[in-house]
């Protein structure tokens, strides 16, 4: 099992927890098994076309997945995989 911290922002969509434990041997396979489980996140993380949104930023443990190997990122029981959206304003 992987932990997924969720922010504050997306709580809301899966049941007001902010950590899930999911599956899932990489982040793709974790996130999927995520918006499953909480359909109202699939929005909030992906596009249309079935890309992450720009905005949303994941990390596996402190490792920002698009300097690994982006969703084919392995994890391992203990990982955890945080979400971050990004933050715009001026």
């Amino acid at each position: 099992m992987v932990t997924v911290r969720l922010p504050g922002s997306l709580r809301s969509f899966a049941g007001n927890k902010s950590e899930c434990s999911m599956d899932g041997a990489t982040v793709d396979e974790v996130l999927q098994n995520l918006t499953k489980q909480y359909a109202g996140l699939r929005f909030q993380l992906y596009a249309e076309s079935g890309e992450l949104r720009r905005f949303v930023n994941i990390f596996v443990n402190k490792d920002d997945i698009r300097g690994l190997h982006a969703g084919h990122t392995n994890v391992r029981t203990g990982d955890v995989i945080s979400i971050i959206p990004s933050i715009a304003g001026g």
